[in-house]
């Protein structure tokens, strides 16, 4: 197990960028058609925050972003993997870390 899959989804966000100026991400295909959307509200506010990380570090949700997006899920990403369907955004990361379409985002900037 590497270092940073040992620490907790609530450490590991604190040293991701704030999301405070954000409503929402919009997530888009290859033809930049909506095919989700993480608001930021409680309860998905972490999610936010991860997939604004990667879409920051990595430019899209590709394979090698959602590898480092489930390390950065920490203990919800086995909780996924053993609940399918109950974290949603990290199933997506499962998806495109097995070759599905990587993902751009669209910010949805707070007013």
């Amino acid at each position: 197990m590497k270092e940073n899959e040992r620490m907790a989804f609530a450490d590991n966000l604190k040293k991701l960028p704030g999301i405070s100026h954000l409503a929402a991400l919009q997530l888009l295909d290859a033809e930049g058609r909506e095919v989700g959307r993480i608001e930021n509200k409680p309860g998905s506010a972490g999610s936010v925050a991860v997939y604004n990380h990667l879409a920051q570090t990595y430019g899209a949700i590709t394979q090698e972003a959602a590898r480092k997006g489930l390390e950065i899920y920490a203990e919800h990403t086995e909780d996924a993997r053993l609940h399918p369907g109950k974290h949603p955004n990290i199933d997506r990361l499962f998806q495109i870390e097995a070759g599905a379409p990587a993902l751009r985002i669209k910010h949805v900037f707070a007013v």
